[in-house]
């Protein structure tokens, strides 16, 4: 692993330098092809006397001083390209941004114009929306006739995805307040000390309940710069939706002006979503849109490593110049 590692770290300073090993192509051609027509030759009758004596182990290993000076040939490349070693130390400091998702749990929310329906839809999203930022803090609240905070803005995002996971129909009376979820999400952002604080608020209804004005609520989060992302989900016209006597087709109403009007009055955006894909993709258009601010500042020391490819280099072309005129010396 320390091997691995010192080789993942290396630089070169002079890289031009390994056009160089482009020679031992001609060179190596030059051997295998052409070398042998410049040995001295005889003719004989016939070669059936030299079958019966085999080879020596010089003939057998007469590769090797070859071998040896190629390898040193390229080790001292090698060492020409300046190699060096290089230590980062990366500083990273985070901005990081505070969020609180409002989901309508309405009885609404059980249309199926979404895969199984609204709500498991919009479930899956957000949590595929909190893993995709794992450096921010982010709450959960619930709202139908009424609102709660199913989890508070928090770092750990294991116990926020196991609660967003317990969220279901009919744990509050049913209805659409929506200036309640709105003004709990503010309320959860009350305390932060976060640059950048903005509330997702989805519903797929009218305003019909709750103790909250929606244009009050959304003045407040102007005036605690919290912007306000809003999504209206539902198709257009009707939807199916599952009762007793089975599936029927219920008409779908979308307070789309209030909707927008938040969003405008806190500096947000306003998001129709008619099914799972285009639900999905305003999530990411909000992610791409609040990305968390990261400043990092590096520190870079560097180190020659020449020195050991050099000195294999020079073993080896002294093992090759050893060889050559001890063990495979050629008499002319």
């Amino acid at each position: 692993m320390k091997i691995t590692a010192f080789f993942q770290s290396i630089e070169f300073a002079n890289p031009y330098y390994f056009l160089l090993l482009l020679l031992i192509i001609p060179v190596a051609a030059w051997l295998y092809f052409f070398r042998h027509k410049m040995q001295a030759s005889f003719t004989v009758p016939t070669t059936e006397v030299f079958k019966k004596i085999g080879k020596t182990w010089r003939v057998r290993l007469r590769w090797i001083p070859v071998c040896l000076l190629f390898l040193s040939y390229v080790a001292l490349i090698v060492a020409l390209a300046r190699p060096q070693t290089s230590f980062r130390l990366s500083d990273v400091e985070v901005e990081g941004v505070d969020i609180v998702l409002a989901l309508d749990i309405s009885g609404s929310m059980k249309a199926m114009d979404f895969r199984p329906n609204r709500l498991e839809a919009c479930k899956k999203v957000a949590e595929e929306f909190i893993l995709g930022r794992p450096t921010d803090r982010i709450g959960l609240v619930v709202y139908a006739g009424e609102a709660y905070t199913q989890c508070p803005v928090t770092s750990d995002h294991n116990t926020l995805l196991g609660l967003l996971q317990k969220v279901r129909f009919d744990i509050i009376e049913d209805g659409t307040a929506i200036g309640d979820g709105l003004g709990t999400a503010i309320n959860r952002l009350r305390e932060s000390e976060a640059k950048s604080k903005i509330i997702i608020l989805l519903s797929d209804g009218v305003n019909n309940r709750g103790y909250v004005d929606p244009y009050s609520a959304a003045e407040i989060a102007k005036n605690m710069n919290i912007k306000v992302y809003t999504i209206g989900a539902g198709t257009n016209g009707q939807a199916p939706y599952p009762t007793q006597y089975g599936t029927m087709m219920m008409n779908t109403e979308i307070d789309e002006r209030l909707l927008q009007s938040i969003a405008n009055e806190t500096g947000g955006k306003y998001f129709r979503a008619t099914n799972n894909d285009k639900l999905k993709a305003v999530y990411q258009e909000i992610d791409k849109m609040e990305k968390t601010i990261l400043n990092e500042t590096i520190f870079e020391n560097k180190a020659d490593a020449f020195f050991p490819f050099l000195s294999i280099g020079v073993l080896l072309l002294i093992c090759n110049i050893l060889l050559k005129y001890t063990a495979f010396r050629v008499n002319p």
